[in-house]
C-alpha cells in the first residue's frame, strides 16, 4: 500500500502526505495551547496548586467512601421499598 505525495510541504520544505500535514497542524495547535497553559484565567490557580499530603489524601478517600456508602444505602432502601411495600396495600 503506498500513499501518493501531494503538494504539501512542511517548514523544512520536505513534501508530506495529507495525513502528515494534518498531524503536523494538530501538533502545532496543541503545542501553542500548552505554551499558554499558565498564563490564562486559570494560571494563578495552577501556580497555587500542590500535591496533597498523605493525610489529606486519606481523609478525602474516607469522605468519598462514606458518601458512596450512604448513596448505596439510600438507593437500596428505595429499591426495597418499591419492590416489597406495594404488596402490602
Amino acid at each position: 500500500m503506498s500513499f501518493e505525495i501531494i503538494g504539501w510541504t512542511n517548514k523544512e520544505g520536505r513534501k508530506m502526505s495529507e495525513g502528515e500535514s494534518r498531524a503536523e497542524e494538530f501538533q502545532e495547535n496543541l503545542e501553542s495551547k500548552a505554551g499558554n497553559l499558565g498564563k490564562g484565567k486559570y494560571g494563578r490557580i495552577l501556580k497555587m496548586a500542590r500535591t496533597p499530603t498523605r493525610d489529606e489524601y486519606k481523609k478525602t478517600c474516607y469522605i468519598a467512601a462514606i458518601g458512596m456508602i450512604i448513596l448505596g444505602v439510600v438507593g437500596f432502601s428505595i429499591f426495597w421499598l418499591m419492590t416489597y411495600l406495594p404488596n402490602y396495600f
